[in-house]
């Protein structure tokens, strides 16, 4: 998936550049009208010193030190809490603690910014950023570590970043990041549908044969197109005829047929 994140990383640098300038010039306005800056000098230095630190959290952000970023950028969020400028420094932590890998705080941030922006033209950044993150949280350290099979793990954050990726595209399908959610929904696609068969595989060895056939026909509504479908036929075959359900059974047989030619009921 490190192919996935070349875009992202592209247009979140485009795009936070551009965001910082307008948003600069607000607080620094927002200051002038409440009487923190005197005078031309004042309102220099104001914007040198925003400016600066702004930086050094970009710096540390992409040389990899997440903790110094948050520090200062939360740090700016609090000294600009009312502010545009404040707007735009929440999409920087949600990002800050998505590498950080602080998981609870990137989809607060996200949620935040899109609960209480719902017309921002960067919504379709934030959704992101938090499907990133559940993204990320459900491949897990033990898969990247020692490329463990996941299929039997409760998928609770391939749901989420599914659903989010989901909305993104189906929200903003002309989106920067549009595409790239597109391809990892694919994956996740397989991933919950291999999920859902495991399970009814699982109620087939139990003899909950209803649970088994419901679990097997989410695989295939839910996550139509998965490379597993096959697999949910045949789950969904084999619960049909140990319920007596014959003609249910031949129905699914010829789907089987007629999309997997290949294989076998």
């Amino acid at each position: 998936m490190n192919k996935l994140a070349l875009p992202f990383a592209a247009f979140h640098a485009q795009r936070v550049r551009n965001a910082f300038r307008c948003c600069l010039s607000v607080a620094a306005l927002v200051l002038l009208l409440g009487g923190c800056a005197g005078n031309d000098e004042e309102e220099d230095a104001f914007v040198r010193d925003v400016t600066q630190a702004y930086e050094k959290a970009q710096v540390s952000l992409h040389s990899g030190n997440y903790r110094r970023a948050i520090e200062i950028y939360e740090a700016l969020q609090a000294r600009f809490p009312f502010s545009e400028f404040s707007t735009q420094i929440q999409l920087e932590l949600a990002y800050a603690y998505y590498k950080s890998g602080q998981k609870e705080e990137a989809v607060e941030a996200a949620d935040t910014f899109v609960r209480e922006n719902p017309t921002h033209p960067r919504v379709d950044y934030a959704l992101y950023v938090k499907g990133l993150t559940y993204f990320d949280q459900d491949k897990g350290a033990l898969e990247k570590l020692f490329r463990r099979s996941i299929e039997n793990r409760p998928p609770i954050d391939a749901e989420l970043s599914f659903s989010t990726f989901r909305r993104l595209v189906e929200r903003y399908p002309a989106s920067p990041y549009a595409e790239d959610s597109r391809q990892r929904m694919i994956y996740l696609k397989n991933r919950l549908a291999a999920y859902e068969n495991s399970v009814a595989a699982y109620y087939l060895e139990l003899g909950a044969y209803v649970a088994a056939a419901n679990r097997a026909k989410t695989a295939l509504e839910e996550y139509h197109g998965a490379d597993s479908g096959a697999e949910s036929l045949r789950l969904l075959i084999e619960a049909y005829e140990a319920l007596g359900m014959t003609e249910l059974a031949a129905d699914a047989r010829k789907v089987l047929a007629q999309n997997f030619p290949d294989e076998r009921s």
